[in-house]
């Protein structure tokens, strides 16, 4: 292990951390709104079945929580133990939105517990619903203030570089810096389509498997119409990442799109690969196009990537990410349309299998787009760790333990993965859905209304 580079065991080990903390950071971001959404439609109708699903996504959300608590305090530890050249140089810029982020989640965790424990203890139900506000707020919160602290280190600025040495920092500055709009919005989005994608999941797995209660069909139709919503959203917040990257990260986007040379009128590459001078085999080439997205218009120069060093240029490897990003939020928002066009669609069957199974599809599928557009951003981003200032290689620690925290850090995880996962599952065994509707009297109280 000692014989090991660190520098790469250090990428691998904080690569691994987010891996496995982008999921459940996701779903703590997106899961408040989801709630929000059903228990407000809930009262709004009348209709307690809605409620219920409030109840029962709740249960489980506080698991995700509890585990993404250790994963964030990973990153954490990590960001001292293997980036201290980074910490040391930048930790004045970032250490007000990681000090807030903190504070944001304090407010989550409180008034979610309270949420939790207040289940009909309200006589005005109005006033139950209202404690998601700030559960709502912290979470969404705190993935702005992390996000800002990426979008610094991706378009640094709010300080003044002497010998080398960062000086007159201002942390507001630094962090409302001009990657801050897109990336939180494009965060944002993302998390809540995730949300209501993998919520839509369940809805269609328990129908797949032969329940035909009206409570899944309700779930169904709440989760996938709202993840069609936020998935346009989503792409539509895309569109302005790229505008941005072509302006303040021109580097990034030629190598995602294997754009060489600064010209107009330039072309989308969709597919392929490069041969070894480097020339496009196989791919499909859409007109104009990227000139289309950089600034809208056909005439929009966009640099190439050999107008950059080669020390400074991104791996090439981030096209692939990028299609099968843009691939993968186009399924996103196919999917849903077909469910709410199907009873135009051939066929009697209101709900067809295969129908089902591409819903069922949509959890997993938008968890990858989330890992594809992290890999994207951060893979894209290389060899900087602060870019323009500060290369990785000069940021990581020289330890020769860092591979044997890694081996640690594999164990950990799995063995949170892995609880987690058996907790949830003997969590929603252990009382099904219709088993509580009948403990509860729902089939009485007009629950059975469309």
């Amino acid at each position: 292990m000692s014989s090991l580079d660190p520098v790469l065991m250090s990428r691998i080990l904080t690569g691994l951390t987010l891996f496995v903390h982008i999921v459940l950071a996701t779903i703590g971001v997106g899961i408040p709104i989801m709630l929000a959404l059903a228990e407000w439609r809930g009262i709004r109708t009348g209709d307690n079945y809605y409620t219920l699903l409030a109840r029962r996504w709740a249960r489980g959300y506080v698991i995700t929580v509890a585990v993404g608590v250790v994963t964030g305090t990973a990153i954490g530890l990590q960001l001292s133990l293997l980036w201290p050249t980074f910490m040391r140089v930048a930790g004045k810029a970032i250490a007000l939105p990681l000090f807030l982020e903190t504070f944001a989640f304090f407010v989550e965790a409180i008034f979610l517990g309270i949420y939790l424990y207040t289940w009909d203890r309200f006589k005005n139900k109005w006033t139950h619903l209202m404690l998601l506000i700030p559960v709502a707020i912290g979470a969404s919160g705190s993935a702005f203030f992390i996000t800002s602290m990426n979008a610094f280190m991706n378009q640094p600025q709010g300080f003044e570089l002497v010998d080398g040495v960062f000086t007159n920092v201002n942390p507001f500055v630094a962090m409302f810096n001009p990657a801050t709009p897109t990336k939180v919005s494009h965060v944002l989005a993302s998390a809540y389509t995730t949300s209501a994608a993998a919520l839509a999941s369940i809805a269609a797995f328990s129908l797949l498997r032969g329940s035909k209660h009206i409570y899944f069909k309700k779930a169904l139709k709440l989760t996938v119409v709202s993840t069609f919503v936020f998935a346009v959203a989503t792409v539509m917040i895309g569109d302005f990442s790229g505008k941005f990257l072509a302006k303040y990260q021109p580097e990034k986007l030629a190598a995602a799109e294997w754009h060489f040379e600064t010209m107009t009128e330039a072309p989308l590459i969709y597919g392929g690969f490069l041969d070894e001078n480097n020339e496009i085999k196989y791919a499909l080439e859409i007109p104009y196009a990227l000139s289309i997205l950089a600034g809208n218009s056909p005439s929009t120069e966009v640099i190439g990537l050999n107008e950059f060093p080669e020390n400074e240029r991104p791996p090439l490897s981030v096209h692939y990410f990028f299609d099968l990003k843009v691939t993968s939020g186009a399924v996103i928002v196919l999917i849903p349309l077909l469910y709410m066009f199907r009873k135009k669609l051939p066929g009697k069957k209101s709900y067809p299998k295969w129908l089902l199974l591409s819903i069922l599809a949509l959890g997993p599928l938008s968890m990858t787009a989330i890992w594809l557009g992290w890999f994207l951003a951060e893979i894209g981003r290389q060899p900087w760790i602060l870019r323009g200032y500060m290369k990785v290689s000069d940021a990581a620690t020289t330890s020769s333990s860092v591979g044997w925290m890694l081996v640690l850090f594999i164990v950990l995880y799995l063995v949170l993965s892995i609880s987690a996962i058996r907790v949830l599952s003997q969590l929603f065994r252990n009382k099904s859905a219709e088993e509580e509707i009948r403990q509860l009297g729902l089939e009485l109280e007009g629950g059975d209304r469309k």
